[in-house]
């Protein structure tokens, strides 16, 4: 019944089914069992697993993530989830790259080589995108990170995931903190950071810009890594029901919690906001 309301009234189809509307509002504002709630729960972390790797890892090797963050489920599970959603990873025969897939155009070079590490604040960015699945659709995120500090220095949600995106994010940084020319932010090749808008304005500010090489997700470990506590210390452990409450949640983890409470191990298991306190005092 709740799947055809938009074509017919709940009294009609409590009559044609010998269901009392009262027995059905019951049914639908019932709580939801444990067992209910830990499977879309699981479903919603298949789907952002998916998203992470950017299509590339189908049923086993997501089934495999999922082990490594403590969150168990078998390879089936995880395919028959993968087929209700029509997702299908990028690495089979049934995939079409089409000439497009291609095309790349404003690809800088790899300028960090996996040196995450900074000498001081604003002389190295990296940056990225993640999806987020809440209430039937996707949400995306962008978010700005110092290696110097490992702080998330601008960030931005959407609904949809465009040049706007990852500029508002750049443009929050920016506004933050005191660039000097230099500056090198790091990406993936996304279209979205291939984007000619979006390169002027980081050239703008004096900025430089590097990419990872073709599919190597390593080459961004730090935000893969980021994007990874996000997810396993926030959005598996809450359920959202609005973009809103999606928004505050993601303020609160970032802002507070991981920029000034969380102990990061890179830089001596000390919140971002304090190591950068603390090489200021002793500059």
């Amino acid at each position: 019944m709740r799947e055809h309301l938009e074509a017919f009234p709940v009294l009609l189809m409590c009559r044609v089914l010998s269901v009392s509307r009262s027995g059905y509002y019951r049914w639908v504002d019932r709580e939801k069992s444990p067992r209910h709630q830990k499977r879309e729960c699981r479903v919603q972390q298949i789907i952002d697993t998916y998203a992470t790797y950017k299509a590339r890892y189908g049923a086993p090797r997501i089934a495999k993530e999922l082990y490594a963050i403590g969150q168990p489920c078998s390879v089936n599970f995880v395919a028959n989830v993968l087929k209700l959603q029509g997702l299908k990873a990028h690495n089979g025969k049934a995939f079409n790259y089409g000439s497009h897939a291609l095309t790349m155009h404003n690809v800088s070079d790899n300028l960090l080589w996996r040196r995450f590490v900074a000498s001081k604040p604003n002389e190295k960015w990296t940056t990225d995108i993640t999806y987020i699945w809440i209430e039937k659709q996707w949400l995306y995120l962008a978010a700005v990170m110092d290696l110097y500090s490992r702080s998330i220095v601008g960030w931005t949600l959407d609904t949809s995931m465009t040049e706007t995106l990852i500029t508002d994010a750049l443009r929050m940084a920016f506004e933050r903190r005191d660039i000097k020319p230099g500056l090198i932010i790091h990406s993936d090749r996304g279209v979205q950071y291939r984007a000619q808008k979006y390169i002027d304005f980081m050239r703008s500010h004096d900025a430089i810009p590097s990419m990872s090489r073709k599919g190597n997700c390593w080459d961004n470990a730090p935000m893969e890594s980021f994007f990874s506590r996000l997810k396993v210390e926030l959005l598996y452990t809450q359920k959202f029901h609005s973009i809103e409450d999606a928004r505050s949640s993601i303020f609160e983890y970032i802002e507070i919690f991981y920029n000034r409470l969380r102990r990061h191990s890179s830089i001596g298991y000390v919140a971002p906001a304090e190591f950068e306190r603390m090489t200021a005092l002793a500059a």
